[in-house]
């Protein structure tokens, strides 16, 4: 099972550069990044995670400019919301990385949670999962190995050439969110897998997710990468035995040192 880590990188943490390195010493297999572009101050928006809301979500790094700077120092390889950016620049963004990175690139997609940020995005909330649904394809388009025209619901792009391409000819893109029908149904219609975070109840929902995937005339099984997991050997040895490849393990938003203990802790599981 492959061993990736996440970890919310802000400007009060480790640097994304020097964990890069200390995670390809030690033998995991990759960062996933977490994305907020901010939080406002005021909200009525609960957070899921509970109140009061931990101090890094309003602090994040730019996720693509900390996995690039991660990328450049490595040899091998977080949710982005996707309704929040401009399809054409981060089509280009996501092409770039995975490119410098040799093909090491994964999108995870999130829906988000903060109405009110959607909102200073001028997302309308009831809309979000059509709008990602939307420009994931619009995204495609662009990274389609000729020039190809796509119009959308809520948005178009014209045949275009668009280099560099991903080195596969597209990213894996996993979807995060709570199990249910529409979500996997999503899943099958135009994602590569599932990222459920925490990974709980995982033996009663991959195998519902893997009979939508097979219903939607997918060929294969979806790929489940459970994500921000605080791992026991019990716990990694039940994803094994679901056929699970990889799991990403929750690191703490810290400096360099407590970051290091934790990996240094983690390499138990490798």
């Amino acid at each position: 099972m492959r061993i990736a880590t996440t970890i919310f990188l802000t400007d009060e943490t480790i640097r994304p550069d020097r964990l890069g390195r200390e995670l390809e010493q030690r033998g995991f297999a990759g960062l996933y990044l977490p994305e907020h572009t901010h939080i406002p101050a005021s909200r009525d928006t609960p957070a899921p995670m509970g109140e009061p809301l931990p101090r890094e979500y309003g602090r994040t790094l730019d996720a693509f400019i900390a996995l690039g700077q991660a990328a450049a120092v490595t040899e091998r390889p977080g949710i982005t919301l996707v309704s929040q950016h401009d399809p054409v620049d981060l089509a280009k963004q996501v092409a770039t990385l995975d490119f410098l990175s040799g093909g090491r690139f994964t999108l995870g997609i999130g829906y988000g949670w903060n109405v009110e940020e959607a909102a200073d995005h001028g997302v309308e909330w009831s809309t979000r999962r059509e709008l990602t649904r939307d420009r994931v394809a619009l995204m495609r388009a662009l990274w389609a190995a000729e020039p190809t025209a796509y119009k959308g619901t809520f948005g178009s792009v014209r045949a275009s050439f668009a280099h560099p391409k991903p080195a596969h000819g597209a990213p894996r893109i996993l979807l995060g969110g709570a199990a249910g029908p529409k979500l996997f149904g999503q899943i099958a219609e135009y994602a590569d897998g599932w990222l459920p975070i925490g990974g709980r109840g995982l033996t009663e929902t991959v195998p519902v997710l893997r009979q939508a995937w097979s219903d939607a005339g997918r060929s294969g099984e979806p790929v489940v990468v459970p994500y921000a997991v605080h791992p026991s050997p019990g716990k990694l040895a039940h994803y094994r035995e679901l056929g699970l490849q990889e799991v990403v393990l929750q690191l703490p938003p810290a400096g360099e040192a407590e970051v290091l203990r934790t990996l240094d802790d983690f390499a138990q599981y490798l």
